[in-house]
């Protein structure tokens, strides 16, 4: 009888040690997988549970596909699995996993560009096409004729003369969009952008000045393509700004250079006799629209320009980038013969 109990006892307590050592193992087996770098899996239509526990073994995102198949039975989850591509990274939690595939969140290629500060409608779209993400035609006219809904893009005159409907508002950024967006997607990708820079505040400082969105964009676009120290935006921008209070021409060769359609190091006096609404040496004011993509801070110092009593410019040629400034011609004049010694 002593020996029946015995052995009971020990049936007992190693059936206990096999119920906790198989338990300890199912918990163990549902523990995340060392981390690692993020891998793309297919997970075919009718994919049995099975099939994705051990699809998901093989590239080590989960540490034993039958105790998988048990949690997932478990846990009723198993016909609410959807097919598709997804992105796991391994040491993601099993939930995690089962999540996303429950959600379907499958994952989508990107692609990822970067539109420099000043870069104009023509050069975004042959960048673009030249990657074979967009048909550059295509692209153009939906610049020009395509219908979206922000409130600035209504704002834009309905000027036949404007180089690009959409030029200066494809905001200057990097971007990462889903592989096979049709350029009407990155456009308005690129358009909510300048709306997500756009600070409201900066609306009422306009009014102020009597200007409206789309001219302080004209204006910073010159700026941006004037000027390559940062620094000194804001004080070219007050320049501008003291040339069209005082009804001086805003002479500026970034213009020209729009108008020619084409990137100069020199503008000739004779590209200054170009007969066209964007050459600001011949036409008062700002030109129909802007002549390309400003960033935030030449924006930021068409909004805020530097108050003083300047009316001219000129770069130094040394190398920095920078420019002398000036209140009257005769100083002008001196600065540009500085600049000249300082170009030998």
């Amino acid at each position: 009888m002593r020996v029946m109990t015995k052995a009971i006892v020990l049936l007992i307590i190693f059936g206990v040690i096999g119920v906790a050592g198989a338990y300890y193992y199912y918990q163990e087996s549902l523990q995340p997988t060392q981390p690692g770098p993020a891998v793309v899996v297919d997970i075919p239509p009718g994919s049995s549970t099975q099939k994705i526990a051990e699809i998901l073994e093989e590239n080590n995102l989960i540490r034993d596909s039958k105790t998988f198949v048990l949690y997932v039975r478990q846990s009723g989850k198993g016909s609410q699995l959807k097919a598709g591509q997804y992105e796991f990274t391994p040491g993601e939690s099993v939930d995690r996993l089962l999540t996303k595939m429950v959600m379907g969140d499958v994952y989508q290629r990107t692609i990822q560009f970067t539109i420099p500060e000043g870069w104009t409608v023509p050069q975004i779209a042959s960048f673009l096409a030249e990657k074979g993400w967009v048909n550059e035609e295509k692209f153009l006219q939906l610049v020009n004729e395509g219908e979206f809904d922000f409130p600035f893009v209504r704002g834009i005159p309905n000027d036949k003369s404007l180089g690009f409907r959409l030029e200066g508002y494809l905001f200057p950024k990097t971007y990462e969009v889903r592989e096979g967006a049709t350029e009407k997607e990155i456009i308005e990708r690129m358009l909510a952008q300048f709306q997500t820079e756009w600070d409201p505040t900066w609306t009422d400082q306009l009014i102020q000045k009597n200007m409206s969105i789309h001219e302080a964009v004209t204006l910073a676009s010159i700026v941006e393509r004037e000027v390559i120290v940062d620094i000194e935006q804001a004080k070219v921008a007050g320049v501008y700004f003291n040339r069209l209070e005082t009804d001086m021409l805003l002479q500026a060769d970034a213009t020209v250079q729009y108008a020619l359609g084409k990137q100069k190091d020199i503008v000739t006096y004779k590209d200054l006799e170009l007969d066209h609404p964007y050459n600001t040496y011949r036409y008062k004011g700002l030109p129909p629209g802007p002549i390309a993509s400003p960033g935030r801070a030449a924006l930021h110092s068409v909004v805020e320009p530097e108050k003083h009593g300047y009316f001219f410019y000129v770069t130094k040629k040394d190398g920095s980038g920078e420019h002398y400034f000036s209140e009257t011609y005769q100083q002008h004049l001196k600065n540009i013969a500085l600049s000249k010694r300082a170009n030998k």
